[in-house]
């Protein structure tokens, strides 16, 4: 009977049926929207998860949304190159949201490499299921600090009010503007390095004092192996560092997952901003609810 059921559905939809398109068809572009911003993140990949976990997942996700809140999908074209269309649209606007969070955990992975440089561990490799890759040790603790403290900040709990807020400022499937989100997006990527050198300051600058007082004995006791005392030394020096460092982290790793939202935020407005320019005085000009 569920077979049957399920089989009328398709071929109801498939044949024009508007009732049938107008539950399946918001239901189709909003998981195309989470799928694309989860797949992007490590989110749910620093997890051993298996695939169809996360499939299931997303559709839960987009079911909810999509029978929980008005989700207007009148736009589209209801043929096969509107869906197609609408299908892309909302595939990139998936990959533009993804950036913020992808770029924002890459400070992390930015701060790892810094250290792991400064320390001596860029030899060492381990493999990291959130990148999933060889990484040297530092970066792959980075990015599972990262990834832990996002959910225990309640920053999925951010992700998916502001998933759910994109839905009031892109509707489904209507064509937005890539250069009015440019100026965000660029704004978050050029504070990559800024922030992932904010992670890691001071830790830098103790192995700095460290490399100066080590430049000094070997200026005045010429005969000691610096390399061979060099390196323990800075390996020890970081990690004892690096310690008491991780206590006090937690304002450098809130402004890291605050970008996520401030890019989120500024790509909303501008569109906002644009539809109210073209004369839509519906369009929402603040984000609010979406911390």
């Amino acid at each position: 009977m569920a077979a049957q059921s399920s089989q009328w559905t398709l071929s109801s939809f498939l044949a024009g049926d508007v009732q049938a398109a107008a539950v399946l068809l918001p239901f189709f572009l909003l998981s195309l929207r989470i799928a694309v911003v989860l797949a992007m993140t490590p989110v749910l990949y620093a997890m051993p998860i298996p695939n169809r976990v996360r499939a299931l997942v997303v559709l839960a996700l987009a079911a909810v949304l999509s029978l929980a809140l008005p989700i207007d999908s009148a736009g589209v074209r209801m043929d096969a190159g509107g869906i197609l269309q609408a299908a892309f649209i909302e595939m990139a606007l998936g990959a533009t949201l993804a950036l913020g969070v992808l770029v924002a955990f890459a400070a992390f992975s930015v701060a790892g490499n810094l250290l792991d440089v400064q320390i001596g561990f860029g030899i060492a490799q381990v493999f990291d299921p959130v990148s999933n890759r060889a990484s040297p040790l530092l970066v792959s603790a980075f990015n599972y600090a990262a990834v832990v403290v996002f959910f225990l900040v309640d920053g999925h709990h951010a992700l998916l009010r502001a998933l759910a807020y994109s839905l009031q400022v892109f509707p489904l499937g209507a064509p937005w503007s890539l250069a009015n989100a440019a100026g965000p997006v660029f704004k978050h990527v050029s504070a990559l390095f800024m922030l992932g050198f904010a992670l890691a300051a001071p830790v830098v600058f103790c192995i700095l004092l460290v490399e100066l007082a080590l430049g000094v004995v070997s200026r005045n006791l010429p005969q000691i192996n610096m390399l061979v005392l060099g390196i323990p030394t800075k390996i020890v020096v970081g990690l004892a560092v690096l310690s008491l460092w991780f206590a006090g982290m937690g304002g450098a790793m809130n402004r890291v997952y605050a970008s996520i939202y401030d890019m989120w935020e500024g790509v909303f407005l501008t569109a906002a901003q644009a539809a109210r320019s073209d004369g839509n005085p519906a369009a929402p000009l603040r984000a609010e609810g979406m911390r």
